[in-house]
């Protein structure tokens, strides 16, 4: 208890500490938002490799990590693969359930939504229009996912490494379902920084943005943490919240909802 406490100290005050130019200064609007937001992906790194190597101090250090043993070759492939597939099963199947509640443009054939979005805000920044067919760039997004996955893999590896890596194995003594529970509430809580400031949820307050991300990291920490367990590494799920991240990125999801000054203007007939 007493290594998980210090753990949770350092990683929830480092991402408070690299967070308060942006409380201070221009919030999401900052220049150096994505720098912020890049470094506040290794805290829960740092915070692992300090417990591992200064409290904790096990003979194996690597496998406390979640690092080695991979295992058998064929098995960890295997789960490398999966990783990859299971966040595009997963938009596939939330692109749907979105519609339905209407989140989400219905039209998974012509892209009408999607490329409504897009020229919209093309439009709000003053951008040329947009230069090749909305179908290619729908597909530029998946293709964008895969490479993504292994160019940013050491990033995403500073979130994994901490929470899947070294949290839930210390966590499961409580039992599988209360330790997937509990790391992913402890996960969503660790995102408050940004997600108070209006990142993820930027119309709902910031108490709602933070209970729906608990809630979404809870039931997207199940699968990591099912992929940790499953595999006896923290590699595959390394790949998976990366995938997602770049997806969600790349389609615009994380931009903060613009300004009524920032709309374009309705066409007017002549």
């Amino acid at each position: 208890m007493r290594s998980i406490l210090i753990f949770l100290a350092i990683a929830f005050g480092l991402s408070w500490l690299i967070a308060l130019p942006l409380w201070f200064g221009d919030g999401l609007a900052s220049p150096f938002f994505g720098l912020v937001a890049l470094a506040m992906m290794a805290t829960p790194a740092i915070a692992a490799l300090i417990v591992v190597f200064l409290v904790d101090k096990p003979a194996r250090k690597a496998a406390a990590l979640g690092l080695w043993p991979i295992g058998r070759p064929g098995r960890f492939i295997g789960y490398l693969a999966l990783a990859l597939v299971v966040p595009v099963v997963l938009i596939l199947a939330a692109l749907p359930i979105g519609a339905l509640f209407g989140v989400y443009p219905a039209d998974f054939v012509n892209f009408s939504g999607f490329q409504e979005i897009t020229e919209a805000q093309l439009a709000a920044t003053g951008a040329p229009a947009l230069p090749i067919p909305i179908g290619v760039l729908v597909a530029l997004q998946f293709v964008n996912v895969l490479i993504g996955a292994f160019i940013n893999l050491i990033p995403a590896l500073g979130e994994e490494l901490g929470w899947r890596g070294w949290l839930l194995p210390k966590l499961l003594p409580l039992g599988v379902t209360p330790a997937i529970l509990l790391s992913g509430l402890i996960w969503g809580l660790w995102h408050a920084p940004l997600v108070l400031l209006g990142y993820n949820y930027p119309t709902a307050p910031g108490w709602l943005g933070l209970v729906m991300m608990c809630g979404m990291c809870v039931v997207v920490g199940a699968v990591f943490s099912w992929l940790r367990i499953r595999s006896g590494s923290v590699w595959a799920p390394a790949l998976v919240p990366l995938v997602l991240i770049i997806v969600l990125a790349a389609t615009g999801q994380f931009r903060p909802a613009p300004t009524p000054d920032a709309q374009p203007e309705p066409a007017t007939s002549r």
